[in-house]
Order: structure tokens, then sequence, then C-alpha cells
């Protein structure tokens, strides 16, 4: 786990060398990443908005995962992407796959409950996946007129960020928002990839780092 954590602290601290990692596997192809993406605005039901992007994005997978367990995640709000990497001994680290997200509305470090911010964790101290949850049936109202409705696509990974309730899970309903800016704190994926995240590469115990707008 000490490892892990200096990789993680290691690859915030090295954001000149893009993707994340301080040592990425040469034969990966980077992502393409932007200061700025062109966004736009889409209405949605109940007179509610969402910043979604308008450069098409969907997952793709880089290199083969020896260990799961030695795997860990970067999410940078700018690219609006979830990378995945592996903390490989004696050999650079791999870039493993990313998956296009939806952060939350507002930018900025969350603050307190219902600020709509999705929180920020410092290079030293990672979050960490606490549990994985099977949330096929878990339904939430999102005050736009829809009522009670399957929100979570079918894993919910919970966040240990201080704040209660934070975690990446799917987008049941709201697919068209990834990527963009329109969740309430959460990191959402689309459910396919969800799906993909959680049979592949995710654990508990996984350290995630959230890197500031």
């Amino acid at each position: 786990m000490r490892k892990i954590l200096f990789v993680v602290v290691a690859a915030v601290a090295a954001l000149s060398a893009m993707p994340y990692a301080a040592n990425v596997n040469p034969d990966a192809k980077p992502a393409v990443v932007s200061p700025e993406l062109p966004m736009t605005t889409i209405d949605m039901p109940g007179g509610k908005i969402a910043h979604v992007s308008l450069r098409p994005d969907h997952a793709v997978v880089y290199d083969t995962m020896r260990d799961k367990h030695n795997g860990y995640i970067i999410v940078s709000k700018k690219d609006l992407r979830l990378y995945v990497y592996e903390h490989r001994a004696g050999e650079p680290d791999a870039l493993i796959a990313h998956y296009p997200v939806c952060l939350s509305l507002n930018k900025g470090n969350k603050q307190m409950a219902g600020d709509m911010r999705t929180p920020e964790s410092p290079a030293e101290h990672p979050f960490v996946i606490t549990e994985i949850n099977d949330a096929s049936s878990w339904r939430h109202d999102f005050g736009d007129g829809r009522g009670s409705i399957k929100a979570y696509g079918h894993w919910f990974l919970r966040l240990q960020t201080g704040f209660r309730g934070i975690g990446i899970h799917g987008s049941t309903g709201n697919e068209q928002t990834v990527p963009g800016r329109a969740s309430e704190g959460c990191i959402r994926l689309r459910d396919a990839d969800i799906i993909s995240l959680k049979e592949n590469y995710a654990y508990c115990g996984m350290q995630v780092t959230i890197l500031p707008d």
C-alpha cells in the first residue's frame, strides 16, 4: 500500500508529463489532454441544466491489468476522465484504461453537503474505495419532475472522502451528461463503463486521487 501511495503522490506531482502517472508505459498511447474542454449547456427535465462536453469520448483500454491490487485511479476534472493505472515493480507504471465521466455541476473543491461540488484529494492523502455495492435497484429523486428513478447503474463504489454519499457509479437515466458537469458531487460513468470498471479493476482499498479543476 505504501508503494502505491508513493506512486500516486509522484503522479500528481508530475502533471507536466501528461497523462498523470509519473512513469507511464511507453507503449501505451496517451490520452489526449485538453486544459479546458469545449462545453455546451443542455436542458434537463424540470428546468434544470447540465454542462456537457462537445468532445466525443468513449472508454479506451490501453493495456492488460496483471494484478488489480496494484491498480489505482486518478480522476481529472479538467479532462472529465477517470484513468486507471497499475504500479509494476521494476517497470514503468502502466496506463491501463480511461473512462469519460460526469462530475459535479459546480467547479471547485467540495466544502459542504449540497454544494454540488466533487471533493478533491491531496496527493499525499488519496481517497479510498471502502465499499462496492450493488446499486441496480437504488433510486434517487433529482428534483426535476421525474420523481424517484433508478440512477446509479449496476455498481456504487463508495469513497472515503469525509463527505457522506460520495462515490463512483453509473448514470442510469442521465447518460447524456457523460462526459460533462451535472452531478451533485459523485463521479458518474456510463452504465456499461461502471460494470467494466468494477469487473476488471476496482477493489476495496483501491486509492483514488481526484485532481482539481
